[in-house]
């Protein structure tokens, strides 16, 4: 890490017992449980934010029919050459 920064946060005593007991079992600083948290959350963040931008760009210009069709043909030819038994 090149750069870290020293934030303060206040939390409910029992959340702090929570975060203690958990960072104590796995091992980990307070830093370290922080930092994973917040890089977890960050990337659920941005995982969600495409989603939307993907399901409003569907709504936006949606299949075409003929889109819909090339690609039910590809699947069938694709599987028909798969060996069924």
């Amino acid at each position: 890490m090149d750069k870290s920064a020293k934030v303060a946060i206040s939390l409910p005593r029992e959340v702090l017992e929570a975060v203690e007991m958990e960072r104590k079992a796995k091992g980990e600083s307070r830093s370290q449980f922080f930092r994973r948290a917040a890089e977890k959350l960050l990337k659920e963040e941005r995982g969600m934010s495409a989603i939307q931008n993907y399901m409003r760009g569907y709504r936006e210009i949606p299949e075409r029919t003929d889109e819909i069709e090339a690609v039910h043909q590809l699947g069938s030819a694709v599987l028909g050459e798969e060996p069924w038994e």
